[in-house]
């Protein structure tokens, strides 16, 4: 088997399986629900399965009501599906402390989405539609550098 050349712009006319390389490997991006505020109903498995792979997806904190009465409050950081409810945990880190807290999925009565996203909005595609606009206004040394997050 003989391999072929790759395309270049001074091949591209004679070589017929040329192409344009802005038009390979693109994949729309993903669409981000607008979960801040959200309270899921966690009235069936599938539910209370869904609703934390998105809490887990999350990057703001979440209000989790336990079934005993507790309320913890924070970011969940990583998750554990198991075969069952009470096999299943999610990892809490609670606000303003430092310590973590593994919770059942048994466990949960309420799930609220209660903070703040602080990724929504930030993809790579809205930080080159600030950059372009900055540089079509005139600014100069415009860098890459990260927003704050707040």
């Amino acid at each position: 088997m003989t391999q072929q050349p790759l395309p270049t712009e001074s091949n591209a006319g004679r070589n017929p399986t040329a192409f344009n390389p802005d038009s390979v490997e693109v994949m729309e991006g993903r669409e981000r629900e607008q979960l801040e505020g959200w309270i899921p109903s966690l009235a069936s498995e599938s539910e209370v399965r869904e609703a934390l792979e998105k809490a887990f997806d999350y990057r703001g904190d979440v209000t989790l009501t336990l079934k005993d009465g507790r309320v913890v409050n924070g970011y969940l950081f990583d998750r554990r599906s198991g075969a069952t409810l009470q096999d299943s945990a999610v990892r809490v880190i609670p606000a303003g402390e430092r310590t973590k807290l593994s919770i059942a999925y048994s466990d949960i009565a309420a799930l609220a989405f209660t903070g703040r996203d602080n990724a929504a909005g930030k993809t790579f595609e809205a930080w080159i539609k600030k950059y372009w606009e900055k540089k079509a206004a005139g600014e100069k040394n415009i860098g890459i550098q990260a927003e704050k997050l707040d």
